[in-house]
């Protein structure tokens, strides 16, 4: 893995947030989904791949891992943290979110927390009669789980609610992976908060003003790919990219492409290669689903 600085700053309400800093270029704020660490095996990937064209921040969002937790949570709390991660990474960086991470990156922008540009990949909003949608009392559900002390039982129901078929789950807990989601199972209803309903908040995303490129994967579920259409469309000039062979998952080599793309191929750093990609502006149809 690319050579890492670890270092931290301070949010607005006091709250230490730490991050890594590695690999050369534009700065770029990585901003993970639920459950995600840092130093999560599913994000090191992401991360040491994206170094080799970005500089790239890498931190543990509030009440994960070696960053603190102010009582109480809120959504607002995490837009600052964000903020500040921006303003340590030199005031108007690139931004990537994904999932429940995306969806939080898509709030900081439209509270005006100043980004470069902003890709989002599959925000899980559930628009329309989809299948897959999370239960309406979800949020509840997993914070009772939490205040139970049942974090294995709360992973486990996040896991069904995302799709993870019940063999898969039991096989996870024997990966070492899972003691580091079950330690941060507490701020699943974080995430849930977020999400607010998984509803799309359409008002707030009109005012996004950030250059925004929102991506999905051709072989994510139709939810998630419904989602990242009608997310696209909400936000004044957005584009919707359809990445190939892709899935909620997405693969490091085709995240840095995909982000060389939408970040630095308009004269800002090194020329990107363009990835094979579905582009639709904002206010086309999406793709056939």
């Amino acid at each position: 893995m690319t050579d890492s600085t670890t270092a931290s700053v301070v949010s607005k309400d006091g709250t230490q947030i730490t991050y890594d800093r590695l690999g050369f270029g534009p700065p770029l704020v990585v901003v993970a989904g639920a459950l995600g660490l840092r130093k999560s095996s599913f994000v090191r990937p992401w991360v040491t791949a994206l170094a080799e064209h970005f500089t790239v921040y890498n931190y543990d969002r509030r009440g994960r891992g070696d960053s603190g937790d102010a009582k109480p949570y809120t959504v607002q709390r995490e837009i600052d943290d964000l903020a500040a991660l921006a303003k340590e990474a030199g005031g108007a960086p690139f931004v990537w979110g994904i999932s429940s991470g995306a969806a939080l990156a898509l709030e900081a922008a439209a509270a005006g927390v100043p980004m470069a540009k902003l890709a989002a990949y599959e925000p899980p909003y559930m628009v329309g009669d989809v299948a897959g949608r999370p239960d309406p009392d979800y949020e509840e559900r997993v914070r009772t789980l939490i205040a139970q002390g049942r974090r294995d039982d709360a992973v486990k129901y996040f896991m069904r609610t995302v799709g993870v078929p019940k063999f898969f789950i039991v096989l996870m807990r024997l990966f070492p992976f899972w003691k580091d989601m079950r330690a941060v199972a507490h701020t699943l209803p974080y995430d849930a908060a977020v999400m607010g309903g998984f509803t799309l908040p359409a008002e707030r995303l009109a005012r996004i003003r950030v250059p925004t490129v929102v991506m999905s994967g051709e072989k994510s579920p139709p939810a998630l790919r419904t989602g990242a259409s009608a997310t696209a469309k909400a936000i004044p000039g957005a584009q919707l990219r359809v990445l190939p062979k892709q899935s909620h998952g997405i693969k490091a080599a085709a995240l840095a492409a995909a982000l060389r793309a939408a970040f630095l191929s308009n004269g800002e750093g090194v020329a990107a290669e363009k990835p094979a990609v579905l582009v639709l502006k904002q206010g086309t149809p999406g793709p056939a689903l």
